[in-house]
């Protein structure tokens, strides 16, 4: 029988110990003991399901999560990170060599954008950057030396949707990978497994944890890919996720669909408002149906996010904006419990040329807002109190 996600995320991936908890126990162990030499070496021959080696291999606790998120998505298996940077690099280092191509849309978060043409060019990958929306481009792009093709399934902060279905086909016409940060649509409402990714990354520390307490990221896709590729690389190289995160990311997946479901409720809300105001430069969302790609929104999601950009004209009026917020917070974290404003010119997209800010949309009065769990109402007064301070001349 087919389980719905919101029972999947309750049971899915569940290890009782001998005491049959109904919380699912911490297992705070870095190594394991074997009843015989031979046990050892058998087991590290090959380990079973259950059987565990080193916990940068993996752990109980670890296991949990990654068959838990696995369910959720859709996927064959997954392999849990210490965040979800490490997920990016870990995914993009294992899966391409020297020589190898890479062709990625050139809407990515900074740090995205150090491991492709930083980190990878360092040492032999070639990447092309494309304008993600220009399915042109990718067609020219995409060679048949092009071993992978990655893009955020929705871009940050700028909330470019990228169709999913169609850059996957000319990927995997020549034979390409197709690896997605899938951040922005979260695991409820991803369907990117259906319409052709190969591997799905989340860093689990925006809306899986979403409650501010711990990092931490997750690479999904088949056990070939998983097992076969992810695996030894992320096992060799030290970036697993530690136990207790592990099992706070467990016990947050109970209430994933419920949290994120009322948070999209009132991004709506708070978007349709927004674009009531005249101060505004723009109100990107990509729930409104002023998004350029509303439709593809709701044929690849159903829903716009937990995430808007706003766009108030100037740093100084942006400056004057968030300071004058008593309730949404300034910090440069998304997908948490509480709302969360940032300015991702001076912050997350500081370091990039302002040539390429300006290619990506990325201008001085542009703020991204993560809507919370907190009254609409009450958000929604805080908000439209804030434009009514930054509008004043000071």
């Amino acid at each position: 029988m087919t389980r719905d996600k919101r029972t999947l995320a309750v049971h899915a991936g569940t290890r009782r110990s001998q005491f049959s908890e109904m919380s699912e126990a911490i297992y705070m162990t870095q190594g394991f003991a074997y009843a015989s030499a031979e046990a050892a070496e058998a087991r590290f021959e090959q380990a079973g399901a259950d059987e565990f080696i080193y916990a940068r291999y993996g752990n109980p606790t670890v296991r949990m999560f990654e068959e838990r998120i696995a369910a959720l998505e859709g996927a064959e298996d997954g392999f849990a990170t210490a965040s979800g940077m490490a997920a990016v690099h870990g995914s993009l280092a294992a899966m391409t060599k020297a020589g190898d191509h890479v062709v990625a849309a050139r809407a990515l978060f900074g740090s995205c954008l150090y491991v492709l043409e930083d980190v990878l060019a360092r040492f032999g990958v070639q990447v092309t950057l494309v304008d993600g929306l220009d399915m042109q481009a990718w067609a020219e792009a995409i060679t048949p030396q092009t071993r992978l093709v990655f893009f955020e399934s929705i871009s940050n902060p700028t909330l470019e949707v990228i169709d999913i279905a169609r850059v996957s086909a000319l990927a995997h016409a020549v034979g390409a990978y197709v690896v997605v940060d899938n951040v922005f649509s979260t695991p409820v409402y991803s369907k990117a497994i259906e319409l052709g990714v190969d591997v799905v990354i989340y860093s689990a520390t925006k809306h899986i944890d979403g409650q501010g307490r711990g990092l931490g990221g997750v690479i999904l896709g088949t056990k070939d890919v998983i097992r076969g590729i992810i695996e030894p690389f992320m096992k060799h190289t030290g970036g697993a996720m530690s136990p207790f995160n592990a099992w706070m990311m467990v016990k947050s997946l109970e209430t994933l669909e419920l949290r994120v479901g009322a948070q999209v409720e009132t991004a709506n809300a708070l978007a349709e408002a927004l674009l009531q105001r005249k101060e505004l430069d723009r109100v990107i969302y990509p729930g409104l149906k002023s998004h350029p790609q509303f439709a593809l929104t709701e044929a690849q999601m159903g829903a716009g996010g937990t995430v808007m950009a706003l766009d108030v004209g100037s740093k100084d009026r942006a400056f004057r904006f968030m300071n004058a917020l008593e309730i949404i917070l300034i910090s440069n974290n998304l997908g948490d419990s509480k709302s969360i404003i940032t300015h991702p010119a001076t912050t997350t997209h500081q370091r990039l040329p302002q040539a390429q800010k300006d290619l990506l949309g990325i201008t001085p009065g542009l703020l991204r807002l993560s809507v919370g769990l907190e009254s609409a109402r009450d958000l929604k007064a805080d908000l439209m109190a804030a434009l009514d301070a930054a509008g004043r001349e000071v």
